[in-house]
């Protein structure tokens, strides 16, 4: 396909753009009408007085200013296309690192738009990404700007914004949103397909072929652009509901466009993930309101009716004598072999046992409480990726997880609550292992919290926090012990701190040295060679050890022998000792692991230094210079700045320097990816040990797990199944995610998709949720 003319392209973009709005201009009439429409039919539903009072009210305030909502969103978006507009006053709100005073009811406001743009994406996402990848394309972007009127969070603050100017209750929005969100869902992704129609048959990107747009490594290139324009790839797979297939493209403007990709969003998938889940939440707490009553939004804690607190005493003990839960967890003669069989048994069970305390219960929130906890349990069991010895632990946790859930509403509201964190956390361990590999630690330290758990059924989510945190020190260790990981992670701490260190000193040394009439021979050995020696010292021998402070001292008496020496004592000094000096530094350059003729060269580079410098009657370095450089030599670890060093160089020859280990079973991962912006660094860093990723490397696909992360947070240790070792710095860490070449097996939590599926089911039989 010809490129388009340069003259064309940024007029193209922002035609898009106006179609867009126009298509939205158009559609607001009918929105009012959909609002309208709703508020009153949800004004005949029955429900408690305040509720129908907030409908009233709703209804009332929309019937006065409906004319003035829709004439100021009509406003809004025509002022949408203009430089510099801004959906929101409050866009601070969002913008790291600064502090400010906001307006009341801007953070409330703010949410109701993240939950409207979300709603709208999750059905727009796959129309959006093209789009917002056509739309960067033309202008040469790396991402579209915060206030772009193309992106949903924008179009959803619009909505909100004008909705609280024309004079709106915030408290009727959330009552409009439920009949507003899935319509405006759809004329939007209406809009999104009309400019990547009109985008398409205007030349622009009519091919897209996401894996040509990620920046691999060097030896991962099958072939460049220009070897693939024009190319017919009929078989390529596409975007579903794309204009236009996305299969192996062209790259219409010239630009590089194959070299990177920014995941075409400026959230991490991690946030998204958040939001998703936050929604399912949402979701389960309007049913449960909705159904049940308002027992939902207690704040206090709410002990269970006697007589299912006797019956929750009862299926305790019957877990505890067995009930289809066999001793599990060891390797030794106790240890029994846990099949899907058992997981039926365990899993039929607790069917019975819901059953049981459902009848005991004596409230329809409880009731309903033990239904939700019951049918998350069976899709915790249900999910064949954790091994079966695994699950029949997950099922014993049901009746304490029940206890916490009836004491505590927040727990079907809240990610962040204990118990849902520890299931988590010790799901993901374990949904990456393949059934060759021993997890029999892993199992055993699983059995020994469930146990805890249960010797403490009083303690509530005191005791999911406590075990939670001793989880966690668990994995900290465990992992890196495992298999060759435990040979390396001592390696890559070593690495880390060798090539820290080295770049740490050079800064020093030339902090130290500027000021002072060192020959450039001398300075460019000291830089380039002795730093290394240095830090390789530090780390093999210790800061205090002997041999680190000779070969600190080395470097003070090579800087005093090279400066100018017209005295005629000092010259018959430097006689003296050069021999024992130039014997330190062979030995210096050894721990390097120089070859004796590149040692060679190095001396003779030194040695001529020095005989010049014997010679020279310029002016020498002071004593009190000397002194003081000596001394900060000696305690060069006292003026390290304790700041990151940025990048660190580092390969297979660093371990097998340092210590000599053979590192033919890990491997150092220092090239590809693409460049990452700052929500993929922030998401680097809060990357969890233990959790499964799938890496692609050198056009192979591995599944690899997040073994360790070292004190620095500098290397991180991923290790597959069958024990091979990535260590990467976490720059390349962020790299990858961005690329997408490091993408996380599991996007949803474990009790996340257990609530996702207990609401699909409560949805589809609304009655069982009291029957």
């Amino acid at each position: 396909m010809a490129s388009l003319p340069d003259q064309r392209v940024v007029p193209l973009a922002r035609q898009a753009r106006e179609r867009f709005v126009v298509h939205l201009g158009g559609f607001l009439p009918e929105l009012v009408k959909v609002c309208d429409s709703h508020l009153t039919a949800v004004m005949g539903k029955s429900g408690t007085n305040s509720e129908m009072a907030l409908r009233r009210d709703a209804w009332t305030h929309f019937q006065k200013h409906q004319d003035t909502w829709h004439n100021l969103c009509r406003k809004a978006l025509q002022r949408s296309l203009q430089p510099g507009f801004s959906s929101t006053n409050s866009a601070s709100l969002s913008a790291p690192g600064q502090l400010e005073l906001v307006a009341e009811g801007a953070i409330d406001d703010q949410i109701m738009a993240s939950r409207l743009a979300m709603s709208v994406l999750e059905r727009t996402s796959t129309e959006l990404n093209a789009l917002r990848l056509r739309v960067q394309y033309l202008e040469r972007r790396e991402e579209l700007p915060r206030g772009d009127v193309l992106l949903p969070d924008v179009m959803a603050r619009l909505l909100v914004d004008q909705w609280i100017a024309a004079g709106l209750p915030r408290e009727a929005w959330p009552v409009v949103q439920e009949a507003l969100a899935p319509a405006l869902a759809t004329r939007m992704l209406a809009a999104y397909r009309l400019a990547n129609e009109f985008l398409v048959n205007s030349g622009v990107m009519k091919d897209i072929d996401l894996q040509a747009l990620v920046k691999r490594t060097p030896g991962s290139r099958t072939g460049s652009a220009s070897d693939r324009v024009g190319e017919d790839r009929s078989g390529a797979a596409s975007m579903p509901g794309a204009a236009g297939p996305l299969r192996a493209g062209v790259p219409t403007l010239n630009m590089e466009v194959h070299h990177e990709t920014r995941m075409m969003t400026s959230a991490t998938p991690l946030a998204r993930a958040r939001m998703r889940a936050q929604g399912v939440l949402g979701r389960l707490k309007r049913m449960l309101m909705d159904r049940v009553g308002g027992d939902f939004e207690a704040t206090q804690l709410l002990p269970p009716s006697p007589g299912l607190q006797q019956a929750m005493q009862r299926s305790t003990a019957l877990d505890r004598a067995d009930s289809g839960l066999p001793v599990t967890g060891g390797s030794g003669p106790d240890a029994v072999y846990v099949s899907a069989a058992h997981v039926e048994r365990a899993a039929n069970a607790l069917r019975q046992r819901t059953t049981e305390l459902k009848r005991a219960a004596s409230t329809p929130t409880e009731r309903a409480t033990i239904e939700v906890v019951a049918l998350m349990f069976q899709s915790i069991l249900a999910e064949e990726r954790i091994p079966p010895s695994v699950r029949v632990w997950f099922a014993r946790l049901q009746i304490p997880v029940l206890r916490v859930a009836l004491a505590e509403p927040e727990f079907f509201s809240a990610l962040q609550h204990p118990a849902r964190r520890l299931i988590d956390r010790m799901g993901s361990c374990v949904m990456g292992f393949e059934s060759n590999v021993s997890t029999a630690a892993l199992e055993a330290e699983i059995k020994r919290v469930v146990q805890v758990i249960e010797q403490y059924p009083e303690t509530g989510r005191r005791v999911f926090q406590l075990v939670f945190d001793e989880f966690q020190k668990f994995l900290a260790t465990y992992l890196s012990k495992q298999g060759s990981a435990s040979r390396f992670v001592s390696v890559a701490q070593q690495v880390e701190q060798k090539e820290t260190l080295s770049v740490q000193y050079t800064i020093e040394l030339r902090k130290l040295l500027d000021d002072m009439p060192v020959r450039d021979e001398v300075r460019e050995f000291l830089f380039k060679v002795w730093v290394d020696v240095l830090a390789v010292a530090t780390v093999k021998y210790g800061v205090k050890n002997e041999e680190t402070s000779a070969l600190k001292q080395a470097a003070s008496d090579l800087l005093w022998s090279a400066s100018a020496k017209p005295d005629r004592l000092e010259r018959m000094r430097v006689i003296q000792q050069l021999p024992g000096l130039l014997q330190r530094l062979r030995q210096g350059m050894g721990l390097l692991g120089y070859p004796k003729a590149l040692q060679d060269q190095h001396i003779k580079v030194v040695g001529d230094t020095l005989a010049e410098a014997f010679m020279s009657r310029t002016e020498p370095i002071s004593k009190d210079d000397l002194d003081r450089l000596s001394k900060r030599l000696a305690h060069l670890e006292d003026f390290l700045p304790e700041s990151g060093v940025g990048d660190l160089e580092f390969d297979s020859d660093s371990i097998e320097m340092i210590i000599g280990v053979d590192a033919s079973n890990i491997e150092m991962i220092n090239q590809g990816g693409s460049q990452p912006n700052e929500a993929m660094r922030a998401w680097a860093v809060e990357l969890q040990i233990g959790a499964w990723f799938g890496l692609d490397h050198n056009g192979k696909f591995s599944s690899v797990q997040l073994a360790w992360r070292s004190d620095r947070g500098q290397l991180y240790m991923f290790v597959s199944n069958n024990g091979h070792c990535f260590l990467m710095q976490v720059a390349r860490v962020a790299s990858f995610l961005q690329a997408g070449l490091l993408v996380p097996s599991e996007e949803e939590a474990l009790t996340v998709r257990a609530t996702r599926e207990a609401l699909t089911q409560l949805e589809a039989n609304p009655e069982r949720l009291l029957g």
